[in-house]
């Protein structure tokens, strides 16, 4: 009896087995979840920015604006951006995130702004002044000054630079002689229009050459000289019908990197422009 009261006790454990591995909680599927919509957030705001214009993405702040817009720049007044469109190519650089030009534009250009529709009494002046030698070079206000068979190879255009009168080839009536910077009397002609109502404005004039790309590889492509060669010879021609000399502000050849058809090979992109630049 002694013996078996000095034992020591049984003790007998057990084990709770749950089956499914126990409840561990939920938070992590809710972080999951905020990620997600995140990155569904970003790539949308992604699409956007490269699917619109700048029009539409100032139209979608303002949408979402909670605000009056008081600022015709954006719906957010003069807030965090002080006014600024964070797409400006002022604003971009100082926010460190790059500009998409190496010259910053003006912030009228980088709302969209053509120019042609300009705030200031001065520029709205050369509009007019503009308009005016439009109407009486092409005849929209009643009798050209251009032949009619000439106002084929004309086309005018008013830009943020200033006017611009572009002479073009067609491939019955040539402006130049074949591959060389001899004028034909049809360009010698539209100079002297030229000239000619380009006196009723002061303001400085530019001349650009271009030519078509050459149908075979050359070791020698003669593009970058004749296209310089052809707006230098535009601006003697200009300045022997009457045009001052002092009025040039720049001659230059393009070659042909700017077509204007899709053909690089095609007449239409042998062609000179003349551009009377704002002041």
């Amino acid at each position: 009896m002694a013996a078996y009261t000095n034992a020591s006790p049984v003790i007998i454990k057990r084990k709770k087995v749950i089956s499914g591995g126990g409840h561990h909680g939920g938070a992590w599927k809710v972080a999951y979840a905020d990620f997600v919509t995140a990155m569904m957030a970003f790539f949308m705001l992604m699409w956007l920015l490269n699917a619109t214009t700048e029009q539409q993405r100032k139209g979608i702040a303002d949408y979402f604006s909670p605000t009056i817009p008081i600022n015709r720049v954006s719906g957010g007044g003069n807030g965090a951006f002080g006014g600024e469109s964070i797409f400006a190519e002022l604003t971009l650089p100082k926010d460190g995130t790059g500009a998409s030009a190496p010259h910053a534009s003006p912030e009228n250009k980088s709302r969209g702004d053509i120019g042609t529709s300009s705030e200031g009494g001065e520029n709205d002046a050369q509009n007019e002044a503009f308009e005016d030698i439009d109407q009486r070079l092409m005849g929209r206000g009643g009798e050209s000054l251009v032949m009619e068979n000439a106002l084929r190879h004309i086309v005018t255009r008013i830009t943020d630079e200033g006017l611009v009168i572009e002479i073009f080839e067609l491939d019955d009536i040539l402006l130049f002689e074949d591959r060389t910077d001899a004028p034909t009397p049809l360009l010698e002609a539209l100079a002297v229009i030229i000239s000619d109502i380009s006196r009723t404005v002061t303001n400085k004039m530019a001349i650009e050459g271009h030519v078509r790309a050459n149908p075979v590889v050359l070791a020698d492509n003669p593009v970058w000289e004749l296209s310089a060669a052809r707006a230098t010879r535009l601006r003697l021609l200009l300045e022997e019908a009457g045009t001052m000399s002092t009025r040039m502000s720049r001659v230059t050849g393009h070659a042909d990197r700017e077509p204007v058809d899709r053909d690089p090979m095609a007449r239409r992109n042998n062609r000179v422009e003349i551009v009377l630049l704002r002041d």
